[in-house]
């Protein structure tokens, strides 16, 4: 067998279904479309259940994909075996209701015999005890011998491996085959067979048979159109191909390994401890790589979380290894050469890559010491005190102040022989939980909120024709309330209405939808919204506002006109604001997510800092430069790679199809877009950036307005200047003027308010030398002054220390109920024993407060004016106690 690289086999893999009628998709996103039961595509089928379930019609019967998934379910195990990974391609083949058992596995049995040139007598097949039909395909059509096949059965929890189900819905029996890799591999057992937990016999192939419903009790239903999926491990497969020991042996991630060799000047399999660090590294910068091209930024919450989590565990086992200078950026370049045969967006977003990973390295670095530390300290506390379990709150106190996720928190203390008390670091992030709890939705199979869509027929679809257009006749081909499909919709009902095509444009890419009117001989139709569902149909929601609409009704469609052209406005702002930010700040600029409507634009990218305020008039002198340019806006439909060719800029994990929208201005902007614009960019009219703010970690939000919306905020802003100028009794073209007379006006007044309240003060203590006492030698003047607030105690309290000459000074007053005190000591009244701090805590708690400082200064607020005489009565008890 002929060792081929992990690029080939893809590359073989994918071309061998193409020549059996299979269109071969590109790996989808690892952020899943339209999926609320995932956080991340962790199986090649995840991204096709739509197309399994009937809820989408697929683009062929037949599919092939590579799809790169994430795993974090055994995270704990990653590095210290070497079997898993987070990070991980699927290979797999897909029949949505077309070929069955017969074909799948005929291919499967061509493909590694034939493709691969795997020896027969090695390979080994596995089925569902009770799949007969299997068997016979296997003995009889293929010709491997009966005592080759190993049926595996229910056990007494009444679960398979080789009987594929997940709760309710689609489900079927499996057919895995396994290769020999030889006595080397194995346990040494004389029972060693398929099945044992050596490595001997590895499972290179899965094919499932989804032929039944299930209603999730054990009663089962066969499907009408049964389907094909098929999961085969990328790296598994180069195992095997290439006979190496592991997953980490394999050509793509040894070079990935060496490299963290390397640049820990050690080597692979001469320590054991490394190696679970060389290994973890390893399969996370990969996982880290992939999901920072796919657009997850790093942060606190969901998929962001995962993302943070790797990241930080990575750098901490660089450290482990004796890396002390940042290393995942230049580590990830070994990544992106290894794999961007396979996934050219690796190539072509490797400068934000390379930034993304490099911001939340040193992020982590500015903390993960000071970390440490206080860990470590923690450990020290629970070897004094015998325990064995760090506390949830401290666990928490580690997450929310210096950035450890709790499972590398637990890691670390593993290794010392301790563990963590996870329940009470659940319960110290209840309010974060409850939070998630309350936004979560209720979910079907496909993990898409349950809505009255889901009983439209798939086959229907909605053509897009609103481009050019703004007014169209249709068909009606569904309507629907909020809770069913109906066959009319009446005066005052609220609902929807589906027709075959519409010039209307639904809510995508950032652009908000379209609103208008349906109209029908007398009846008419308010379009509030318009969504796109699945399987490209199109919704318009609304009322009846007269009349009625009935299934098969021939309609008109008509687009609020002038909602559409502000709207257009703000998109093609976007494009060049875009642009603009890519020029002043870098190319690593992404757009990150967008908003426009008839009223405003909203703009997020990814960028590491405020911008300053030269940045941002550059980026809106840049923009409106191009509007004044008048730029032709110029639309073509192309394949995406001739897009590419174009330098067309893409969205994050946006799922393209074959051919897609490229919308040109000039030669300032070139994105690919679906959405709605202006015939060139003097329409915009003027561009102007009202803010700009964070938004997340590496994101940055501008919002900013055009046209219309522009001129209503220049009106509001010269309406409060009118009433400003109003109220400070001056014209609005010598406001500025008037206002700083009055600040110096306020000024002037303050300060002599201030000499006022300080003669006030004075006037009120009298005379002082007959109100000091003496306590052990020391001078001690206590006294309440009325109405003094803690500016006017300092004060007065500095005057009456250089009145005293050597002693302690307490001052008591009351302002609107509030009790302010202040405490002060000479320094030789401190080398006696006296300490303002302490003095303060004895006496604040009569007054209802609490407080403390220095030992030459200190002071307290309190609730309680009627304990002010207890407190300075309080004062020379407490100084002899210091003495």
């Amino acid at each position: 067998m002929k060792k081929y690289g992990v690029n080939e086999l893809r590359r073989m893999y994918l071309e061998f279904f193409e020549s059996k009628g299979h269109l071969a998709m590109k790996s989808f996103s690892l952020v899943p479309h339209n999926d609320n039961s995932l956080l991340l595509i962790n199986a090649g089928m995840a991204p096709l259940k739509p197309y399994f379930t009937g809820q989408e019609i697929p683009p062929r019967r037949r599919v092939t994909t590579c799809q790169k998934c994430v795993r974090t379910g055994d995270i704990e195990n990653v590095g210290k075996t070497a079997r898993h990974l987070t990070f991980f391609e699927m290979l797999g083949n897909f029949s949505f209701g077309d070929y069955f058992k017969h074909e799948a596995i005929a291919w499967s049995w061509e493909f590694l015999t034939k493709v691969i040139g795997m020896e027969p007598d090695r390979l080994y097949p596995s089925i569902y005890g009770e799949d007969d039909e299997a068997y016979a395909i296997w003995t009889k059509e293929i010709g491997v011998p009966g005592d080759r096949i190993t049926r595996f059965y229910r056990d007494e929890n009444g679960e398979c491996d080789n009987f594929w189900e997940h709760g309710a819905g689609p489900c079927g029996p499996c057919s895995e085959i396994y290769y020999d890799r030889g006595e080397k591999y194995g346990c040494g057992k004389p029972d060693c067979k398929v099945g044992c937990d050596c490595d001997r016999f590895m499972e290179v192939w899965n094919n499932v048979f989804t032929q039944f419903n299930g209603d999730g009790h054990g009663g089962y239903e066969e499907l009408e159109n049964k389907n094909i999926d098929t999961g085969m491990g990328l790296e598994r497969l180069a195992v095997v191909v290439q006979d190496v020991d592991s997953v980490f042996d394999v050509d793509t991630m040894k070079a990935i390994r060496d490299k963290i060799c390397e640049m820990a000047g050690t080597t692979y399999q001469k320590d054991e401890a490394q190696d679970v660090s060389i290994r973890l590294i390893t399969d996370h910068i990969r996982s880290s790589t992939f999901m920072v091209s796919d657009g997850i930024m790093p942060s606190n919450e969901g998929r962001g979380y995962v993302l943070r989590r790797l990241i930080r565990r990575a750098v901490r086992h660089g450290r482990m290894l004796g890396i002390n200078k940042q290393f995942m950026a230049e580590l990830a370049k070994t990544v992106i050469n290894e794999s961007k045969d396979g996934y050219p967006e690796l190539e072509e977003k490797k400068e934000f890559i390379l930034n993304v990973l490099s911001q939340e390295e040193n992020k982590f670095d500015k903390t993960i010491d000071q970390g440490l530390n206080i860990l470590n300290q923690m450990q020290e506390e629970l070897a004094k005190s015998g325990k064995k379990e760090l506390a949830g709150e401290d666990a928490f106190k580690l997450y929310d102040t210096y950035g450890f996720p709790v499972d590398l928190t637990t890691e670390i203390l593993e290794e010392k022989g301790y563990t963590v008390d996870e329940k009470g670091f659940e319960a110290a992030m209840e309010e974060q939980k409850q939070k998630a709890r309350s936004a979560r939705k209720t979910t079907n199979y496909m993990g898409a909120e349950e809505t009255v869509y889901q009983q439209l027929d798939p086959a229907l679809t909605t053509e897009f024709i609103g481009y050019d257009r703004l007014e169209a006749d249709a068909k009606v081909i569904a309507l629907t309330t909020d809770s069913d499909v109906v066959a009319a919709l009446t005066d005052g009902q609220k609902g929807t209405i589906i027709v075959d095509k519409t010039p209307f444009y639904a809510t995508m890419g950032g652009q908000q939808a379209d609103i208008g009117t349906i109209v029908c001989a007398d009846s008419e139709f308010k379009v509030k919204d318009t969504v796109k569902l699945l399987g490209g149909k199109v919704a318009h929601i609304g009322e009846v506002v007269k009349g009625m609409f009935k299934d098969g009704d021939t309609v008109t469609l008509k687009v609020d006109a002038v909602n559409r052209a502000a709207t257009c406005k703000n998109h093609s702002a976007t494009h060049l604001l875009q642009e603009a930010l890519r020029k002043v700040l870098g190319s690593h600029v992404e757009q990150a997510g967008s908003y426009n409507d008839a009223n405003r634009l909203r703009f997020d990218f990814t960028h590491f800092s405020a911008m300053t305020p030269e940045e941002i008039e550059k980026v809106e002198a840049i923009v409106n430069e191009q509007v004044a340019a008048n730029l032709p806006v110029v639309t073509e439909v192309m394949s995406l790679d001739e897009a590419k060719k174009t330098g067309a800029m893409a969205l994050f994990g946006e799922k393209y199809g074959e051919k897609v929208r490229v919308v040109k201005m000039g030669d300032f902007s070139t994105e690919l877009c679906g959405g709605t614009h202006v015939s060139n960019t003097g329409v915009i009219g003027y561009f102007k950036i009202v803010s700009e703010s964070g938004v997340a970690a590496g994101t940055r939000r501008i919002e900013a307005l055009t046209g219309d919306g522009l001129m209503k905020y220049y009106a509001e802003i010269e309406k409060q200047l009118n009433e400003a100028a109003k109220a400070a009794k001056a014209e609005p073209s010598k406001l500025v003027n008037k206002i700083n007379a009055m600040h110096d006006e306020i000024k002037e007044l303050s300060s002599e308010n201030e000499k006022l309240k300080a003669k006030l003060a004075n006037d009120a203590v009298g005379d002082v030398d007959s109100q000091i006492k003496e306590v052990k030698g020391i001078k001690v003047l206590a006294m309440a002054v009325p109405d003094v607030d803690m500016n006017g105690l300092r004060n007065l309290g500095d005057q009456m220390k250089e009145k005293i000459g050597s002693g302690v000074v307490v001052l008591a007053s009351a302002v609107d109920g509030k009790v302010t005190l202040l405490a002060m000591a000479t320094d030789d009244a401190i080398k006696k024993g006296a300490h303002a701090g302490n003095l303060i805590k004895g006496i604040a708690a009569l007054v209802g407060g609490g407080g403390g400082g220095r030992p030459n200064m200190a002071q307290a607020g309190g609730k309680n004016p009627d304990g002010i005489s207890a407190a300075i009565e309080k004062v020379y008890e407490v100084v002899e106690s210091q003495l």
